[in-house]
């Protein structure tokens, strides 16, 4: 990039995942606050059915989710992105830090790629693994931990090796719960007994998820979880307070002001987050100081137990019998509208949402560089 270039970002969003509409907002809301003195903006649009489309170089913001779309009933006019077309993406591009990809009427230069995109096939690892195999720079976490990110199992596992203290929990496969039901409700009952939570181990937005209260419960609430996923986890229940912390960084992450979430509705799921705004965010959490740079802290150690990058919000449980922190997980791609939990965090710790762009952005870039010095025996 030359002097006086400006940093052209593809921003993806839309998606297959059960979040698609909370993706569009999320796009809408950064294509807004994006600084368009500084950065050229490529709209990419995946739809539903998981077909890519492309729209033209903005110079300006769009100022509504219908222009995020492509509809081609509509009035923009798409670049349907076929095999074909997404083919520059995976071309030999060793030796450049930018891609050319197919836009309407030819081929842009993408200096950096802004996945927008919640839930299944984009926080999962799975865009990025695309991203990495075109040699792109892109925003937020690897494979690795994007993909641990995503299976609550793996995350788990991930967080009981760095020595954080979380919840007791039980995790099996579909067939394992088929091949010995009375036994593992047996485990189950022994090792975490009632009430419980269960959950598909691979979605976001708290889809799925039960409050167990019985065998009979718990039986019904592990076939619900397998609906949606080949793996489910039963965790113990705990009286507490929910504390979030935004995380920011790569090598030497620092972490936000503490956040608390109190939920209009029992457990704070899917209706609580998106629906019903009854669910009130309070920032900084009111809580001891203490109490407040240890989640900090056990923040960064958790976004670095799955090896994080740019990126992400970690969740914890403040038991309210004894003041433990518990850690629950982290999302690699939160929320990201204004309104959001990440973003409104940063924002009380003195970086706005203009500045979060910017420094993720930076983040990408700087990753991407120091990826360029690994030797991969070509």
């Amino acid at each position: 990039m030359g002097t006086g270039h400006k940093i052209r970002v593809g921003l993806v969003y839309g998606g297959r995942s059960g979040e698609h509409e909370v993706s569009l907002q999320t796009a809408l809301a950064v294509l807004k606050a994006f600084d368009y003195d500084k950065y050229e903006l490529i709209p990419y649009y995946i739809t539903k059915e998981g077909r890519w489309r492309s729209g033209s170089l903005l110079a300006a913001p769009p100022t509504a989710v219908a222009e995020l779309q492509f509809d081609p009933q509509g009035t923009a006019e798409p670049g349907e992105a076929t095999s074909s077309s997404l083919l520059p993406l995976m071309q030999g591009l060793s030796e450049r830090a930018a891609s050319e990809i197919a836009v309407p009427g030819g081929i842009a230069t993408v200096d950096v790629v802004f996945p927008l995109l919640h839930g299944t096939f984009g926080e999962d690892g799975t865009i990025q693994g695309l991203l990495e195999m075109a040699n792109l720079p892109y925003v937020g976490a690897g494979v690795l931990a994007s993909s641990v990110g995503m299976d609550k199992a793996a995350m788990k596992t991930m967080f009981a090796a760095a020595g954080l203290p979380q919840v007791a929990y039980k995790s099996f496969t579909r067939f394992q719960w088929n091949k010995d039901r009375e036994g593992l409700l047996d485990a189950i009952e022994r090792d975490i007994g009632y009430p419980s939570f269960v959950k598909p181990a691979n979605l976001g937005s708290s889809v799925g998820v039960s409050k167990a209260r019985s065998r009979e419960e718990l039986a019904s609430a592990i076939e619900e979880a397998l609906r949606y996923d080949r793996k489910a986890i039963v965790e113990e229940f705990v009286d507490a307070r929910e504390i979030e912390v935004a995380v920011l960084g790569n090598d030497e992450p620092r972490a936000s002001v503490a956040g608390e979430i109190v939920s209009s509705n029992e457990f704070y799921d899917y209706k609580a987050k998106y629906i019903d705004g009854k669910s009130a965010m309070i920032i900084p959490a009111e809580i001891p100081e203490e109490t407040s740079r240890a989640v900090r802290e056990m923040a960064v150690r958790a976004f670095l137990a799955i090896d994080g990058a740019g990126l992400c919000r970690a969740d914890f449980f403040l038991r309210k019998s004894d003041g433990a922190l518990l850690v629950n997980e982290v999302n690699t791609m939160p929320g990201f509208t204004p309104f959001s939990m990440y973003p409104l965090l940063w924002q009380e710790t003195g970086v706005s949402y203009r500045e979060l762009l910017d420094t993720l952005i930076d983040l990408a870039l700087a990753r991407h560089a120091e990826k360029q010095l690994i030797d991969y025996g070509g």
